[in-house]
């Protein structure tokens, strides 16, 4: 039986324990509590102390530029291993291991099944077929891929009709393709991602996979977005790395996000965002002990049942396995880094505005993974097997992560003047007063000249440019990095703050389709 800690979706679900019901609540309430601390602080001691206010701008800007040099040389670090991985021949190098190790860890690379879920809600046929296109370009044995297509109950017949359009083209092309429909309105669910996929893993695994004695240790699962694209080396990538990672069944496997199946017809803050986001990814993954599971990610099937599939009550179902994991198997769980693409869609809906609104969106969803904070927080005080050292340091890089997301761009280009304007006439005369509007200019400068290795991995990470569109539309890609100062306040700290201020007074999201669309089609 598992602990009760591991099924928590939220304080509401200790309501019948006061004591635990409110030390649930005063750390969901931490994130905000310590995002808007801040932020009031620094309106408000302007007035009175601007100048240990200025000292504190001035070095907060400094380290924010240290920090962004040293992420930056990570980011480079995973590009340059990108590039190698996606050029090896991972079909040769697992028959080289085998060579020299028929048995390999208990799994020999043949007998290894991967079960691929794809959650879909009310995406076109064209969206839809391209991923199965994806799937089918596979160099590693299809034989061995079993394939959902997890449909949902509430899209009705439109949805149906796209699965059986699939199962006929697709449905010998793999060992088994099968289609599950994940019933609308199961007590205790949040209808989104996580329970459809729980559902039809857990459909997969009673009615086909047990009956069939495929043991749980041959069986990878990949649960990817319907708009994904794999590489054809994907699965034999991470065959390799399953066979070759210390303890395979104790570890997830995260590769990077690559939004640009649509980059081009994406609008130019659509596009910052995007690969911002790969961009954050590629950091983490030189990282590993930062990095957690994100949107598209791969487990052995062993644990995911162990630990009871992913939750079906919470908005961030795909980070949150990685806790569950965590706490399940008293901290002895990791993240291994693929340094290997997988191609999604951007943000694109018919009219600018519309995608303006649905960027936000997505992101505030995204950003509500706060609510693994006070999860995994509380999961710590439950269990005393998880060793200090792993609980201090995901304590710490947890809270400052989610705190610097809510704050540090809005410290830095707005708040950061406050002094100079609020600060009176006396410290109007002071050095220090003439001084911080330089100090901050030149910071932001040097940081500015670090944003030219960004463009130059963004514009390498592109996609051919599709014939309608100019040799201009290269300029545009690199003039886009301009936005970024906007950006990061309004689609990062702005998102991430009424995440935190939602979660702090227990105003729940719920999970939100991000529509999508690719050659005017739509997607989740």
């Amino acid at each position: 039986m598992l602990p009760h800690y591991l099924h928590i979706g939220s304080a509401q679900d200790l309501s019948h324990d006061r004591r635990a019901y409110w030390t649930y609540r005063a750390l969901e309430m931490l994130p905000g509590f310590l995002a808007w601390g801040t932020l009031i602080a620094t309106l408000i001691l302007p007035f009175f102390a601007p100048t240990p206010i200025a000292l504190f701008i001035i070095a907060f800007d400094v380290y924010w530029l240290l920090k962004a040099m040293y992420l930056s040389m990570h980011m480079r670090a995973t590009f340059s291993t990108m590039r190698r991985y996606v050029q090896r021949d991972w079909d040769r190098e697992i028959l080289d291991i085998v060579a020299h190790a028929p048995e390999l860890r208990g799994a020999r690379w043949d007998d290894i099944y991967h079960l691929v879920i794809l959650p879909m809600y009310t995406e076109p046929y064209a969206l839809v077929r391209e991923s199965f296109l994806g799937l089918m370009r596979s160099t590693h044995p299809r034989e061995k891929m079993i394939v959902v297509l997890a449909t949902e109950g509430r899209a009705g017949a439109p949805a149906q009709e796209t699965a059986e359009r699939i199962v006929a083209e697709f449905g010998s092309v793999f060992h088994k393709l099968i289609v599950t429909i994940h019933p609308h309105g199961i007590a205790g669910e949040i209808p989104g991602k996580g329970s459809n996929d729980s559902w039809a893993a857990r459909q997969v695994v009673s009615e086909y996979i047990n009956p069939s004695g495929i043991p749980h240790e041959r069986v990878l699962v990949s649960v990817f977005d319907i708009d994904s694209v794999v590489h054809q080396s994907f699965f034999s990538m991470l065959t390799w790395h399953y066979l070759t990672a210390e303890k395979p069944t104790r570890s997830s496997f995260q590769p990077v996000p690559l939004f640009t199946n649509n980059i081009w017809e994406a609008p130019a803050f659509a596009r910052v965002f995007a690969f911002a986001t790969t961009f954050w990814q590629m950091i983490q993954q030189a990282r590993p002990e930062h990095l957690v599971t994100f949107s598209s990610h791969s487990m052995s099937l062993a644990p995911l049942v162990d630990v009871g599939y992913w939750q079906t009550n919470v908005v961030s179902e795909d980070s949150r396995v990685f806790w569950q994991c965590l706490l399940r198997f008293d901290g002895d769980w990791r993240t291994v880094p693929l340094a290997f693409p997988i191609a999604m869609d951007a943000n694109v809906a018919p009219t600018f505005w519309q995608t303006l609104l649905n960027q936000y969106k997505q992101i505030r969803r995204w950003m509500f993974g706060v609510e693994n904070n006070p999860y995994f927080m509380y999961g710590f005080l439950q269990n005393n097997r998880i060793p200090l050292r792993t609980k201090l340091r995901s304590l710490f890089f947890m809270i400052e992560s989610s705190h610097s997301a809510a704050t540090h761009s809005l410290v830095i280009f707005l708040l950061g003047w406050l002094p100079v304007i609020v600060g009176g006439s006396a410290f109007a005369t002071t050095v220090l007063s003439y001084n911080l509007p330089q100090v901050t200019r030149f910071i932001m400068t040097l940081a500015a000249v670090g944003l030219v290795a960004n463009v130059a991995i963004s514009v390498a990470l592109l996609p051919p440019r599709p014939p309608q569109y100019g040799k201009r539309a290269f300029l545009w890609m690199i003039l886009q990095w301009l936005l970024l100062p906007i950006n990061l306040m309004a689609f990062g700290a702005l998102p991430a703050l009424e995440s935190q201020t939602r979660l702090m007074f227990g105003k729940y999201l719920g999970f939100w389709v991000t529509p999508k669309a690719r050659h005017a089609t739509g997607g989740e």
